[in-house]
């Protein structure tokens, strides 16, 4: 009867919250685990500062934006003033406004508190793993969903698999923070080693699952030429240069696999047309 009991305990619903959490978690782990050293370069950065412990810990745990706390860090150690600092992490952080834009239709049939917490839980990678596919329990729904093909509707937001991927991120963030600042404590200078390689590890791990086609392919590619150059010139404002090109061969390169496939099928259309005709020409001329 008892391991019966635990037995039945044991088999979790795959739709419950609580599964869906758990999956969202481990679907987060890879870029978790990438991100650790980032985390734990910025708890030695804040420390090296001469930030205190808790100083330093309230950077991860209130802004939660690797880049922008260590330009935060950097500024505030070099005596910049609050407009400057507001303004300089506004611009760092402005790509949030159009995650914001793009999940918006998911995000919003959510009750506010749900919509305040992912807001806040919402990074690259989550919004990565949030935009790469269906969640789990999406894809136990889709199959009902494809009875229906005259439904062309966008599938529903997993709040429970965001939640799991964010909360779980978060933690590990701070946790890495933390490691940060303690081992800072004992071997200043971190930064020498190297431990920033995760910030492009990281990146790389977001951007190559989401070349799914040639004008994307030529987008990522323009950029990384344009931002090796650039950087090799130093040119001002090479980062976001880098990226409007980037952006503007991608939606060219767009528009041409557009057009091409729209005379493909204006070509596909006009053979069948004829091969209709011919087949009528055809049938017509016994009875003449």
């Amino acid at each position: 009867m008892i391991p019966d009991t635990f037995s039945r305990l044991g088999r979790l619903n795959p739709l419950s919250p609580f599964s869906r959490f758990n999956r969202g978690a481990l679907a987060m782990s890879p870029l978790t685990i990438a991100v650790l050293p980032w985390g734990v370069l910025v708890g030695s950065l804040a420390i090296d500062a001469g930030f205190t412990l808790w100083e330093s810990q309230a950077l991860s745990a209130i802004l939660f934006a690797g880049a922008a706390q260590l330009v935060v860090i950097g500024m505030l150690s070099g005596g910049a003033g609050l407009l400057a600092l507001l303004v300089t992490v506004f611009f760092i952080t402005s790509r949030h406004l159009l995650y914001s834009v793009a999940m918006r239709s998911r995000i919003s049939p959510l009750p506010l508190r749900w919509r305040l917490v992912l807001g806040f839980l919402l990074t690259d990678e989550l919004f990565a793993l949030s935009s790469s596919g269906l969640s789990p329990s999406e894809q136990g729904s889709s199959a009902k969903k494809s009875a229906d093909k005259s439904a062309a509707v966008e599938p529903e937001f997993d709040r429970w698999f965001a939640l799991g991927a964010g909360l779980s991120f978060y933690l590990i963030w701070n946790l890495a923070t933390l490691a940060g600042i303690l081992l800072g404590n004992h071997f200043p200078q971190m930064s020498h080693w190297g431990l920033e390689f995760a910030v492009a590890a990281t990146f790389i791990a977001l951007v190559v699952p989401q070349i799914t086609g040639w004008p994307v392919a030529i987008s990522v590619f323009v950029a990384l030429l344009l931002s090796v150059m650039l950087h090799l010139y130093v040119v001002p404002g090479a980062l976001a240069l880098a990226a409007l090109g980037g952006m503007c061969a991608g939606y060219l390169a767009d528009q041409i696999a557009e057009s091409m496939s729209g005379e493909e099928r204006l070509g596909e259309s006009q053979s069948a047309f004829s091969e209709a005709s011919s087949c009528s020409e055809t049938s017509e001329e016994p009875t003449r």
